[in-house]
Formats: structure tokens, sequence, C-alpha cells
């Protein structure tokens, strides 16, 4: 038996917005996680954070404070008996769930506490958190899953049909990708606060080191993205994909006229062409755009908000977050629901251990829903990787397959401590030296 002790959150930020490293459209700011770690008994230690960028990452800090009495001193082996009823316990706390209900502050805390409790549970079992999935029993994945709200769009029968089906070939799969890898496209050679000359060095080098699928930022004035998509078509050639990402900044029609406007770029997908929750806005854009893809799903707040975009046919791809929605339970009713409406699923990363948490759910969803890798890719963008105990490793534009047990939440202790806000060492020197937080 394995008891939690403690939640232990940590407020870690790092001043990525002095390299404009992550701006975009509307974004620029210092990428930063609240950092839990559940200690225990044993020798293992849950670990599991969400991802916010700078300011407000107190706030999270404090609401996992608020949600940790539903964690703290519970054993794993009942929390793993009963796997909604403990969802629940945070995603429908009796007070807490006013402040959402399942979205926003509170259901980010959520997915921080939840993926720390997978993590957890991955290390007890030895198996990294995409193995102990893609073996687990079709009634165990159906029973983590909270079907509240989403039974209109899938069953627990259904999912139960697609995960037994899933079974089938699951070998044959895992081979491929562990002598393959899994296949990615590149963010980081077009954030939109690069100038010019690094969009064409960055392009450039991309495409040598193997990627043939990368992302640029788009959202400033209109010449300005047709000038970069020219730039970055003429560095990685008509052969490679080319993904447009407009977080969230235009209106429907704008964001319709802008992409007749880009169109000559070939883009695979644009992805979050408008506002977040605006499901038929995206359904109109699809339509518009086609054959151009329409992608979201970075900010979309619960399982609810990608029923309807599935339901309303507004998306081509659909970009699951690890730490958005509440955690890994959350995540598998949203994997079940792409594989039933056919929509490939491509996750959102980036940021603060992204790329590590969501290689597990892409690998999963490939060995056990999806079956199938075409028009599937998982994020990478070359940020901060080395302040995790089980980083990120890629190929040739691929990741590979990780082995060490748990969810690669794991940052070392080092950079806990150095980067924390506002008493570690970096931060104490910035502010010391006036410099904005």
């Amino acid at each position: 038996m394995t008891t939690i002790l403690a939640v232990e959150v940590h407020d870690v930020r790092f001043p990525t917005s002095d390299s404009a490293d992550g701006s975009d459209a509307i974004n620029r700011g210092d990428y930063s996680a609240t950092y839990v770690e559940l200690r225990t008994d044993g020798p293992h230690v849950g670990a599991g954070f969400t991802f916010t960028n700078g300011r407000g990452n107190e706030i999270t800090v404090a609401a996992v404070k608020a949600l940790s009495r539903h964690v703290d001193g519970k054993t794993l082996e009942e929390i793993v008996a009963a796997p909604v009823a403990f969802w629940r316990s945070l995603s429908a706390d009796a007070q807490l769930r006013w402040l959402g209900p399942e979205k926003g502050v509170i259901h980010m805390a959520t997915g921080a506490l939840v993926n720390a409790v997978w993590d957890l549970r991955a290390k007890v079992e030895g198996k990294p958190l995409w193995r102990l999935l893609a073996e687990m029993p079709t009634a165990e994945l159906v029973a983590s899953i909270d079907f509240h709200h989403i039974t209109d769009a899938i069953t627990p029968d259904e999912a139960a049909a697609i995960l037994d089906k899933g079974r089938t070939g699951l070998d044959e799969r895992l081979a491929e990708i562990a002598r393959d890898g899994f296949p990615s496209y590149t963010t980081s050679v077009g954030w939109l606060g690069y100038p010019d000359e690094k969009v064409r060095a960055l392009s450039r080098a991309a495409f040598a080191e193997g990627w043939r699928a990368v992302k640029m930022k788009v959202g400033g004035p209109i010449e300005d993205d047709v000038r970069r998509a020219r730039i970055i078509r003429e560095e990685v050639g008509p052969d490679t994909r080319l993904m447009m990402d407009a977080n969230q900044v235009w209106d429907v029609d704008e964001a319709i006229e802008n992409m007749a406007r880009l169109a000559e770029f070939d883009p695979y997908w644009i992805e979050e062409p408008t506002h977040a929750d605006d499901v038929l806005g995206h359904a109109r854009i699809q339509r518009a755009v086609a054959p151009i893809r329409v992608a979201t799903g970075e900010v979309a707040a619960n399982r609810v908000i990608f029923k309807q975009l599935l339901q309303a046919e507004a998306i081509g791809v659909m970009q699951i977050d690890a730490c958005r929605v509440g955690g890994v339970n959350e995540v598998l009713a949203e994997i079940v629901m792409a594989a039933k409406f056919g929509v490939p699923i491509c996750p959102h990363a980036g940021g603060v251990g992204l790329c590590e948490y969501v290689q597990h759910l892409a690998i999963f969803d490939y060995l056990r829903v999806s079956t199938s890798l075409t028009g599937r890719m998982v994020e990478y963008v070359d940020h901060l990787h080395e302040h995790f105990v089980d980083p990120v490793s890629t190929r040739e534009g691929r990741y590979l397959v990780p082995e060490r047990p748990g969810y690669s939440a794991e940052m070392k202790p080092e950079s806990v401590a150095d980067y924390s806000f506002p008493d570690g060492p970096i931060w104490s020197a910035r502010l010391a030296d006036g410099v904005d937080a």
C-alpha cells in the first residue's frame, strides 16, 4: 500500500520573455509551472504540473493548495479503486466548483494533481505512463473516464468497443514506433517575436535536422504573416508540412479573409483561428477554408467543449492538452471521442514540460485507440527540456519512445530551487535588478 503523506507545490518560472521564445499574436511571457510533488510513505514521489505563462502562476499554486485536501492522506490503492469518484472530488468540489465549473484555474489545478497521481501510479507499477495505459484492461480504462455530460457523443459501451478493437496489432504498432519513433513537428522556427533573419536561419536548420513538418505563428499584420510564410516555405521546400497558428487573435470573418491570403503557402492547418470557446465560429471557418484543416484544443476548457467541436464538425485536427483539462482521466475521454468521430489527435506541446507529458498520450492513442499514424504528429518545441529528469528525445523529426517509469513530469530538484518564484536565486537577482516579473 502507498499512502500520500504530503502535497508540496512550487511556483517555478523561467524568464523566456527575454528572448521572445514562445511569443505569438497574444502571448509573450515567462513559461512557468505550478509543480506538484506527492510525498509518500514509499520510495516514489508523484510529480505533476500545470503550465502557465508567468504572472498568475501564484493563483494556480493557491488552487492546488485549496484542492490538496482531496489527495493528502489518500492511498494510491483507494484512488485506483474508484478513479471517477476521486476525479470528481477535485473537479466537482462542492465549493470550489463554483469558480469554474470544470474550467480555468481550478480545473488546471485539478489536472496538476491528477497527473501527479498517474505519475505516482506508473512509477509504482514500474512502467512509463503510455505503457501502463496501453496495457490496461478495457474495463479499467472505461472506468477511469467520467462520461457525465458526454454520453450524447460517446457511451461507455462505444468507448469499450474502440479500446477492445485497439488490442489487435498492438505489439506490431509498438515495435514500429520503438524502431522509427513517433511523428512530430517543430514550432521553434516561427515565433512571432523573432526577426526575419532568425526565422530563416531556424527554418533552414530544422530542415537540415530532418524536420518535415514545421509551424509558424500568424496574427500580426497580414503582410508580415505573408512575408514570414514565404521565408519559411522557401527554406523548407514545397513538400514539408507548414502549419499556422493564430492563437485566437482573429474574428471569424477576419480568419477567413486572412487564410485566403495565406492559402498560397499551402498550410496544412490553421490553429486557433478565433476565440477558443466559439464552436460555431470554428465550424464556419472550417467550411470556408477547406481543404485547409482547422485545429484547436490547447485552451479548450474540458471534454464538453471538445464534444461540441466534434459534433459541429468544426475541426479537422484535435489538439488535446495534457494539463489545461483535468488530467489523464479527462484526456482519455477526449481521445476516445476523437476516435469515434474520426478526427486525428495532434497534441499541443511546448511550454514547460508539455512535450514530456503529451508524448505518452499520443503514443497511447496510436497503440490502443486510433491505431493509425495518418495525420498524427506531436508538437515539439526545443525549450526547457534540460530541467526534467526524463526529458524528451528526438531523432530526425520524430519522438523516441520514453522508457523510464512515470509520466516524464519530474523536474530536477536544482531547477525547482533555482527558478522558484520569488525567492530562488534566478528571480531574487532579477527582482533586485528591477526586472518586471
